[in-house]
């Protein structure tokens, strides 16, 4: 026997029931088709996820969307249309069955050809149909307040952002590496601005509580703008950072470092830390017993010396002590040291940066003497792996790789 050929006003019939409420079981016998047809044009389309979910007993929860077009105004005036009503998308879906251009369409129902062809990329299904009763629901359940936060119909993506927090990624970080590679999958990607709520905000759950401990200032709530401090290292002066060559500044020839010292509670403890401006490449230097001037120029010249000369053209450190010995720096490394002006680390503000991710190994209040020289060698092998953005998403180690490989490039 034949089967018998389903007309379109029956599948649009059926859905207009199950978005009315109906289970597909009623939706199917009041439209006149077999359950078996009804539930697979249902998960054909694909218009269930994520706006719509059926309810225990098939049919759609919640209040059905009003099907009555615009009403006038009290004074008589048509009112300015903002949605779409039920009987729009009811026109739009029979013009797009018959061919119809989005121009076409728009001029039918008044509305210009862009809100057509929103609507239509919007509401359709995976297989490209259209239906007007499921559409409207779903602009319906869209409008619904409140939402159901993105993370918490994610488990899948909270975990992947608590595993790279715990390994010292920022927020911003973690929401630019997303969208990098999920940029056609709005459900696997959130924002920085989302994971900071999700952090501040009570209520909200999904990621652990403690999680904010992994943030590089530990802050369990916001802090206003406008707190700056500076620090304050009385040096004599030396050379200035005023005398750096201005290709140093705009970061177009590597080989400039900017260096600082990690200290631990009453300086008691410390590790040297040396950045390169172009690369964002790290360097550790390891200081377990003293951080006195000699001390830092012998690691200093012991680490800086296994590069080749073209990458180590200058050194900028702020007005410490510790590097008093800089022109024994100088002469052994071949390099030139400038040092900032008088309470003004931003004008090493690549070290500064770094400094504040390395905090997430080594915390503030912590001594820094049990860190070993292999522990030092891992925790920099593990942020010059980490993706930067001010590198388009590359690696530290990868820039300096291409230098070390290619010369001529420096």
């Amino acid at each position: 026997m034949a089967k018998r050929a389903i007309s379109y006003e029956e599948q649009e019939e059926f859905f207009d029931l199950v978005c009315s409420g109906l289970s597909l079981q009623r939706a199917a016998t009041g439209s006149g088709v077999s359950v078996k047809a009804g539930t697979g044009w249902w998960r054909r389309s694909g218009l269930m996820s994520p706006v719509i979910q059926l309810g225990r007993d098939g049919g759609l929860p919640g209040s059905a969307p009003a099907r009555v077009p615009d009403e006038p105004r009290p004074d008589g005036r048509p009112r300015q249309r903002r949605a779409l009503t039920s009987e729009d998308r009811s026109a739009i879906a029979v013009a797009l069955r018959c061919g119809c251009t989005y121009q076409e369409i728009g001029d039918l129902i008044g509305r210009d050809k862009s809100v057509i062809w929103r609507e239509v990329n919007r509401n359709r299904g995976p297989d490209g149909s259209y239906w007007g009763p499921v559409a409207h629901r779903a602009a319906h359940e869209r409008r619904r307040r409140p939402k159901q936060h993105k993370l918490a119909r994610n488990p899948g993506l909270c975990r992947w952002i608590e595993d790279q927090m715990d390994d010292g990624w920022s927020p911003r970080l973690i929401g630019q590496v997303l969208r990098r590679d999920h940029p056609h999958e709005s459900m696997n990607r959130v924002g920085h601005e989302t994971i900071y709520q999700t952090l501040y905000v009570q209520g909200r759950g999904e990621l652990r509580k403690d999680l904010h401990q992994q943030l590089s200032l530990k802050r369990n709530q916001r802090k206003p703008r406008g707190h700056n401090t500076r620090t304050t290292s009385p040096y004599a002066e030396a050379f200035k950072i005023s005398d750096r060559p201005a290709d140093v500044e705009d970061r177009a020839v590597p080989g400039h470092w900017e260096g600082d010292l990690i200290v631990g509670p009453a300086s008691k403890s410390a590790i040297g830390t040396l950045v390169e401006r172009s690369t964002r490449f790290t360097i550790l230097l390891h200081l377990p017993g003293r951080h006195d001037a000699a001390s830092v120029a012998e690691a200093m010249i012991r680490e800086m010396s296994q590069l080749p000369e073209h990458l180590r053209r200058s050194i900028t450190w702020d007005r410490g002590g510790e590097l008093a010995e800089w022109q024994r720096i100088q002469l052994e490394l071949a390099t030139t040291v400038y040092f900032c002006d008088p309470r003004s680390p931003w004008q090493r503000g690549t070290n500064e940066n770094t400094n504040r991710l390395l905090r997430h190994w080594f915390e503030k209040g912590t001594d820094l003497s049990i860190h070993t020289a292999e522990d030092l060698r891992r925790v920099a092998d593990s942020l010059n792996r980490r993706p930067r953005p001010t590198l388009e998403l590359q690696t530290p180690a990868d820039r300096l790789a291409a230098l070390l490989t290619n010369p001529s490039a420096a």
